[in-house]
């Protein structure tokens, strides 16, 4: 992707494979697009986004046929995800074999929860995933900018934000350490030869991050890439009894027990400061 000047609106939809946003959350994304971009954009929020069944907006039927029906529609060049939490990895299974040519044209642009359905689909090669900012970082201290990030991104091409390792023009992907390790061994892991992997994470004991790892460095897929890389782990609770060794620590002790290079720090996390990760190799690097 290079940046581009757009000659019609950007057209995006946004959806919510886990949970739901609120109608007043939607109004102010839509008034922070019109300020900052105008007529450049336009936002599409399907109403999907504002259902409720129990923890998930809609049941996982709703949610899987939203998903198909924006990803399928040939009006809208980018699905941004509404909000993380969890339930991408509920949709229809089937539904990726649904995917048409349209869905393929996409960028499907979001973090956290949603990393279940970029790797799905950099698996399939289909669209072009990105790990950024969702439409509920608004609601994070300086969220407002991680939402023009987000935009500007997307409508623009803009590059200013990428994290700065995707600049080199290796092969990178970003994904979340809990739900990267419930990735693991199962058929959603995509391929991840030779590429460098960037890990975040938000609200985890250190024990937990431990146990995690051990489930990322077993999957042949992580033993096959150029290297781990280590966001930042935000909220880290305290546990009863201290762990005895800090965040990175813990990341370079499987890299090392797994042969897999560690390479030191990465720009992302669950925070507004979250930088942009397309997956794969930057076509302009």
């Amino acid at each position: 992707m290079t940046e581009t000047n757009r000659t019609t609106p950007c057209q995006i939809a946004i959806v919510c494979p886990g949970g739901p946003i609120t109608r007043e959350l939607a109004e102010k994304i839509a008034e922070i697009a019109a300020a900052r971009f105008g007529d450049e954009a336009s936002l599409h929020f399907h109403e999907q986004c504002f259902a409720s069944a129990g923890h998930f907006a809609g049941t996982d039927a709703e949610r899987s046929a939203a998903f198909l029906e924006v990803a399928n529609n040939p009006k809208y060049d980018a699905i941004w995800f509404g909000r993380g939490g969890y339930g991408a990895c509920r949709l229809d299974d089937d539904l990726f074999g649904r995917l048409n040519e349209h869905a393929r044209a996409k960028i499907y642009f979001g973090y956290s929860d949603n990393g279940f359905l970029l790797a799905r689909l950099y698996k399939k090669k289909i669209g072009r995933q990105t790990h950024g900012p969702i439409v509920t970082d608004l609601n994070r201290e300086g969220g407002e900018a991680a939402v023009a990030r987000a935009l500007s991104y997307l409508i623009r091409g803009d590059l200013s934000d990428l994290e700065p390792t995707v600049k080199t023009g290796k092969h990178c992907v970003a994904f979340n350490i809990t739900v990267f390790a419930h990735l693991a061994g199962t058929n959603w892991m995509p391929d991840l030869t030779g590429h460098i992997i960037l890990l975040e994470d938000v609200g985890e004991y250190l024990y937990a991050t431990d146990r995690a790892m051990f489930s990322i460095m077993g999957d042949r897929n992580v033993q096959s890439a150029a290297g781990i890389m280590l966001g930042r782990l935000s909220d880290v609770p305290e546990n009863d009894r201290p762990f005895g060794a800090s965040e990175e620590e813990i990341v370079e002790y499987w890299c090392e027990r797994t042969g897999v290079p560690y390479l030191g720090r990465a720009d992302i996390g669950h925070d507004a400061q979250n930088k942009i990760v397309p997956f794969g190799a930057l076509a302009s690097a």
